[in-house]
């Protein structure tokens, strides 16, 4: 930074726009990898991000110390995250009644879904390398751990890990319809 932590203060709490400029690029990437570690998406991790930083610039709040500031700041993000989280669940159980409360319409358009799912997951598992793919595509198919391993002459900690790397990929390839995977059991 190059101006002293009790200057940057300072002109935060007087709403100084280069106080501001300056929280930008120095906390911002930092903060948005912060956020991403909750909500495992960079778009709502950068929203959340500046939703905390509008929320310091609206706020009457005088912070103390440098060392206070960055505390609040990741604070506030993971308060934020939290509600995310929250209302994220709420959105999952209403759709999860919604869904249990259909009628013929309503299943239909339940099993489009769930195929729409299920063609996203098989389109996602053919991105993933080759044994990667092999392992997953396996465990779906209801092998157990052991199996694979046996079957594609692997440990039992490879046949793990690749099935980790494999869910990895895909809740970040799939975004939202992941968790709709699991909410069809599926995984």
């Amino acid at each position: 930074m190059d101006i002293s932590e009790d200057k940057f203060i300072q002109q935060i709490n007087t709403k100084e726009v280069g106080a501001f400029r300056v929280l930008f690029e120095h906390f911002y990437n930092y903060l948005v990898l912060y956020a991403m570690k909750r909500v495992r998406q960079r778009e709502v991790a950068e929203d959340v991000v500046q939703e905390v930083f509008v929320a310091i610039w609206e706020s009457p709040k005088e912070y103390n110390s440098f060392r206070g500031f960055k505390a609040f700041l990741y604070d506030a993000i993971q308060n934020r995250c939290l509600d995310y989280l929250k209302h994220k669940a709420v959105e999952n159980r209403y759709l999860a009644y919604q869904l249990a409360n259909h009628d013929d319409e309503r299943e239909r358009e339940y099993n489009l879904m769930r195929e729409e799912v299920y063609r996203e997951l098989y389109l996602s598992v053919r991105e993933l390398p080759d044994r990667c793919r092999e392992v997953f595509e396996l465990h779906l198919k209801g092998k157990k751990n052991e199996e694979i391993a046996e079957l594609l002459s692997l440990s039992v900690e490879t046949v793990k890990t690749h099935k980790k790397n494999a869910v990895r990929f895909l809740k970040e390839r799939m975004g939202n319809l992941f968790s709709l995977l699991v909410m069809f059991r599926v995984l």
